[in-house]
């Protein structure tokens, strides 16, 4: 995976999760006395600002789980990989 599609993965995942939550970005924002820009952020396509480990860690801690479920969806899987590969052999 190149830098982009690691930040889209990050990007998609946050959102992914904030969902499992049932909140809207608004909700979570109050929930957790986060700014609704900075959830928003978290999840738009249209901020090309990576984001720190720290970030990640942090978001984490409010939906309960530890970085490494965080990274375990195919977002940043293999998954991806073989994708990729099947593509490239029908082209």
């Amino acid at each position: 995976m190149n830098d982009e599609e690691v930040l889209k993965a990050i990007k998609l995942r946050y959102k992914e999760l904030r969902e499992k939550t049932g909140l809207k970005q608004v909700d979570f924002a109050n929930k957790f006395n986060l700014d609704r820009q900075q959830v928003n952020n978290w999840e738009s396509f249209k901020s090309t600002r990576g984001v720190s480990v720290y970030t990640i860690s942090s978001f984490c801690k409010l939906v309960e789980i530890d970085l490494r479920e965080f990274f375990d969806s195919p977002l940043f899987g293999e998954d991806k990989k073989k994708d990729k590969s099947q593509k490239k052999k029908k082209d």
